[in-house]
């Protein structure tokens, strides 16, 4: 017997509650200069409770090839890396029309 998801009512292999989830949520990705005038990139808008976001920052830090940090349900990266965050999002299939980089 297959297990059934609690949200949607369909089986666990074919459940869409992730993608459902991520269609709904709007990412902002946006540069912050910091101290000494170094440049950050900080994307938020993440549900913290659908995707780990300590994976996630994980995750970008290797794609993108700079340091960084999950924190305060943001996730900061050294660097101005907004074109790779959002190349990089819309590859684990985030909308492009719900990210939004300034």
């Amino acid at each position: 017997m297959a297990d059934i998801c609690p949200v949607c009512g369909l089986p666990k292999d074919i459940c869409v509650c992730g993608e459902i989830s991520k269609e709904q949520q709007k990412i902002r990705v946006r540069m912050e200069t910091r101290k000494w005038g170094k440049p950050m990139t900080v994307i938020d808008g993440l549900e913290s409770k659908d995707i780990s976001l300590s994976r996630l920052a994980q995750k970008l830090k290797a794609h993108c090839a700079c340091g960084g940090t999950a924190k305060n349900n943001q996730i900061l990266l050294q660097g101005d890396q907004r074109e790779k965050v959002k190349e990089f999002l819309i590859q684990l299939g985030y909308p492009e029309e719900n990210i939004e980089v300034q």
